[in-house]
C-alpha cells in the first residue's frame, strides 16, 4: 500500500480526495492536513510515502513548507494547484526544490474532469513511490555542477541532424540540465514532455533564461532549425515531417498513447520515420513505456539512441523498458549526455 498524506486547506477537496483515492486498491490515504503545521506532526507520526500538496495555504505557503521538509525530511511529493499564470512560476519553483511531479486542481464537480484528475494524480503517486528510494539519503539535486560546450560552439558544424527528446516525472529538471549545456550552434531539438497544458508556457519561459538556445512552444508548420528548441503543447502530440530538406514539426489531436498526449511514442515513431539515421532520441526520466517502442524503431531506422541511467533517473521507468526491448546504443548518466550528443552531431 502507498501511504498519502494531502494537504490542502480546502476541506471540500480534502474530502474528495480521499474518496477517490480510495477506490484504488494499493493506494491509502492515511491522513490529511488543513496546513503545513498540521502536516509536520503527522508526516512523524504517519511516516507517509507520499505527500499531495497545495500551492497557497494560510500560516505557510506549500512553497516555503516544501523547502524546509527537504532540509529535514525528504520525500516524494506531488504539487496538487490550481496553475493560475503565477501559480505557474510557483509551481516551477517547486519542482527546482524537489517536488516530483504537478497535477493541475480541476473542477471537482464536472465527472469527466475529475476522472481525468485522478488518472493523473494517481499515475503521480506511484511514480513517486517509485521514487522514493531517491530521497532517502536527503535530496540529490539533478543539478550537479556539469561542462558548458558554449565556450566551444566555434569548433561544431552545421549538420541536418534533427534530435528528439522525451521526458515524464523528474524531466523538468533533467532538461534544465541537459539544455543548458548546449550551444546556440548546436541542431534543432524537439521535445515531447508530460505536462499540464497551462504549465508549458511558464516552462518554456524558464527554459529561455539558462539556454543559450533559442526556446519556444511549438507551433504547427514550425521548421526545424539550428539554434531551436522545440516543446510540444500541452495536450497536443507534436510529430516530425520532412519536405525536401526541410524538418518541421506539425501538431496534433489525437487519441493518448500510453495514457499520454504529448506521446513520446508519436514523436520517436515519426522521427524513425522521416529523419531515420539523421536523427538522434533520447529518453529521459519518467515512468511507464511511452517511448521505448518508438526509440527501438529509430534504432532500427538508423538513428543514435540513448537513454538516461538509473542513478540519476527520477524515475527508471521509460529508459529502463527502453533499454530492455534493445533499443538504447547508450546509457548515460544525466550530467554526460549533452557531451555525447556533441559528438553524435558533429
Amino acid at each position: 500500500m502507498i501511504k498519502v498524506l494531502i494537504v490542502d486547506d480546502s476541506a471540500v477537496v480534502r474530502l474528495v480526495l480521499k474518496k477517490e483515492l480510495g477506490r484504488y486498491a494499493d493506494i491509502q490515504v492515511v491522513d490529511s492536513a488543513p496546513d503545513p503545521f498540521v502536516a509536520r506532526e503527522r508526516i512523524v507520526k504517519l511516516e507517509p510515502d507520499v505527500i499531495v500538496l497545495d500551492v497557497e495555504m494560510p500560516r505557510m505557503d506549500g512553497i516555503t513548507f516544501l523547502e524546509k521538509l527537504m532540509i529535514a525530511k525528504p520525500m516524494p511529493v506531488i504539487i496538487f494547484s490550481c496553475l493560475t499564470p503565477a501559480g505557474c512560476a510557483t509551481t516551477l519553483r517547486a519542482l527546482e526544490l524537489g517536488a516530483i511531479e504537478v497535477v493541475h486542481k480541476q473542477s471537482l464537480h464536472d465527472p469527466l474532469k475529475l476522472n481525468e484528475m485522478m488518472e493523473v494524480l494517481v499515475n503521480a503517486i506511484r511514480s513517486g513511490y517509485s521514487a522514493r528510494e531517491r530521497y532517502k539519503d536527503g535530496y540529490k539535486s539533478l543539478r550537479t555542477p556539469t561542462k558548458t560546450y558554449v565556450e566551444n560552439s566555434a569548433m561544431i558544424k552545421t549538420t541536418d541532424k534533427v534530435v528528439v527528446i522525451g521526458a515524464s516525472t523528474g524531466g523538468t529538471e533533467a532538461l534544465r540540465v541537459l539544455l543548458s549545456a548546449l550551444p546556440v550552434t548546436f541542431p534543432g531539438i524537439v521535445i515531447a514532455q508530460h505536462m499540464p497544458e497551462n504549465f508549458i508556457k511558464v516552462f518554456v519561459e524558464s527554459l529561455s533564461r539558462i539556454c543559450v538556445m533559442e526556446v519556444r512552444q511549438a507551433r504547427d508548420q514550425d521548421s526545424v532549425r539550428q539554434g531551436l528548441i522545440l516543446i510540444a503543447p500541452g495536450n497536443r502530440h507534436i510529430v516530425l515531417r520532412r519536405s525536401g530538406a526541410r524538418y518541421y514539426v506539425e501538431i496534433k489531436d489525437g487519441p493518448q498513447v500510453y495514457y499520454q498526449r504529448p506521446s513520446i511514442e508519436v514523436l520517436f515513431d515519426s522521427a524513425a520515420k522521416y529523419a531515420a539515421r539523421n536523427a538522434v532520441g533520447v529518453l529521459l526520466t519518467g515512468m511507464g513505456k511511452d517511448g521505448a517502442m518508438g526509440l527501438l524503431h529509430m534504432k532500427e531506422a538508423g538513428a543514435f539512441t540513448i537513454a538516461q541511467d538509473e542513478e540519476t533517473c527520477v524515475v527508471y521507468g521509460m529508459p529502463k523498458v527502453a533499454f530492455d526491448l534493445g533499443a538504447v546504443e547508450k546509457v548515460l548518466p544525466l550530467q554526460e549526455i549533452a557531451g555525447e550528443l556533441m559528438r553524435q552531431v558533429s
